[in-house]
């Protein structure tokens, strides 16, 4: 088992730069998830580690060693692939034992270990299809097979899922949590999927063009973003952000205002402008204090809640709502302004 260490990374392609100066501390058992857009990064950070990508600048340790220079081969770690990366001529039992055979193990260490990892990952009845046979969910298991069976100190994995149907992503979502807590080894985890971000790490680092934008643990990062960008980024739908002007100890909308508590007005201070941000499921709340009608643009029905999307002040909105509730063109819309952040206008920086 071994924590990773990263060390003012920076990745360069000519004069550009993909990461910027990351430093990041990744505990030894922890599951950590690296999260955010498409180019930001994530699975280039992924790959630095693993070694299949050099470093510009900046130091990688995994456990107290710096493997800067250390081929992929010795870094002790598994690496499972978005696209699976199974052998089509290979059995399932072939592919899981051939990082082994590759190291020389003996016969009897391999049969044991293969049978062991297609075991805990429901696999034994399969051992002699060949990857064509198999499920999508099936094969990634395979993958996961052949990570298990080198019992390495770290596991590294590029958006394992993104193949598979919705349903089976839950389903595989949950067996690689609990593959997770069965071997209590350090796995590093890239999606670019909120949800699995949301429901697998226990700390998640969101990311946007190379830069570490936040580092906590799930609830903190939904509930206390650090800027609009994470904000905006976790959640479904994201986090409404309304510009807002500051006047007397109000916030003015429009023809809204709203009053502010002694401790809001402390934190805002002598500002006059900030954006507000606010939660949809956080729109029609029970213990609400304040309430306003909007005009309704669309709405979507899913399932036993139902979104419905409106302006404030030029900004596009959204409430979470009870599918029961019903509306016209127009509806009420009941909040607590103690469930308002405010973020800084100019920098999107959340104000403390």
């Amino acid at each position: 088992m071994a924590e990773v260490i990263l060390k003012n990374v920076v990745k360069r392609y000519d004069t550009k730069t993909i990461i910027n100066d990351v430093s990041l501390k990744i505990k030894d058992k922890e599951f950590l998830v690296l999260v955010g857009s498409s180019g930001c990064g994530k699975s280039t950070i992924l790959r630095m580690i693993a070694g299949l990508e050099d470093i510009t600048s900046g130091e990688i340790y995994i456990g107290d060693k710096c493997v800067n220079n250390v081929h992929p081969k010795d870094r002790d770690i598994a690496f499972v692939f978005q696209s699976y990366a199974l052998y089509p001529h290979m059995s399932v039992y072939e592919n899981i034992a051939f990082p082994l055979k590759m190291r020389n193990f003996k016969k009897d260490e391999i049969d044991k270990k293969v049978k062991e990892a297609a075991e805990i990952l429901g696999l034994t009845e399969l051992l002699d299809r060949r990857p064509k046979q198999l499920s999508g969910g099936q094969r990634q298991r395979v993958a996961l097979g052949r990570a298990i069976v080198r019992n390495p100190r770290v596991f590294l994995m590029d958006e394992p899922l993104s193949n598979l149907d919705a349903k089976l992503r839950v389903q595989m979502r949950s067996e690689i949590k609990k593959l997770h807590e069965k071997l209590q080894t350090t796995f590093i985890y890239v999606t670019h999927d909120q949800t699995e971000a949301l429901t697998m790490g226990d700390r998640i680092v969101v990311l946007d063009k190379g830069v570490i934008q936040q580092v906590d643990e799930p609830e903190k990062i939904y509930y206390s973003p650090a800027n609009t960008f994470v904000g905006g980024f976790l959640g479904s739908p994201s986090m409404n952000f309304v510009p807002a002007n500051i006047e007397n100890g109000t916030i003015k909308f429009n023809d809204f205002v709203i009053g502010l508590s002694d401790e809001q007005k402390v934190l805002l201070g002598d500002r006059k402008e900030v954006v507000v941000g606010i939660r949809p499921e956080k729109m029609d709340v029970l213990n609400s204090n304040y309430e306003f009608s909007v005009e309704v643009d669309i709405s979507e029905m899913l399932g036993s809640e139902k979104i419905v999307y409106f302006n404030v002040n030029g900004a596009k909105c959204a409430a979470k709502l009870d599918a029961q509730k019903q509306f016209c063109k127009e509806i009420t819309l009941k909040f607590n302004t103690n469930d308002f952040l405010f973020f800084e206008k100019e920098s999107g920086k959340r104000i403390y």
